[in-house]
């Protein structure tokens, strides 16, 4: 019989990748179409205009100009808008 333990293969020697999630522009940031905006776990943030959700809730921006953060409804719910370049300047 032996008096050694086998040397088998370790069973929980696995971890996972870290997933970076939060905020990656804040409010009055200049962005680009494409740029992510959220990384986020469900609907913390929703999207607003100019503003698109991926499959995993992720939120990024649909056009260029500059990102604004807001609440509305009877619920105070968040909203994540991407205020276009072309906008601001017809607004001015």
């Amino acid at each position: 019989m032996a008096h050694k333990k086998g040397q088998g293969s370790i069973k929980n020697g696995r971890d996972s990748n870290a997933q970076f999630r939060g905020v990656k522009k804040f409010g009055g940031q200049a962005v680009r179409a494409g740029n992510i905006l959220v990384r986020q776990l469900g609907t913390r943030f929703h999207a607003g205009p100019g503003v698109g959700t991926g499959r995993d809730y992720t939120l990024f921006a649909l056009v260029d100009g500059h990102v604004r953060f807001y609440r509305r409804g009877r619920e105070r719910k968040a909203f994540v808008a991407v205020d276009s370049v072309a906008e601001l300047a017809a607004a001015e």
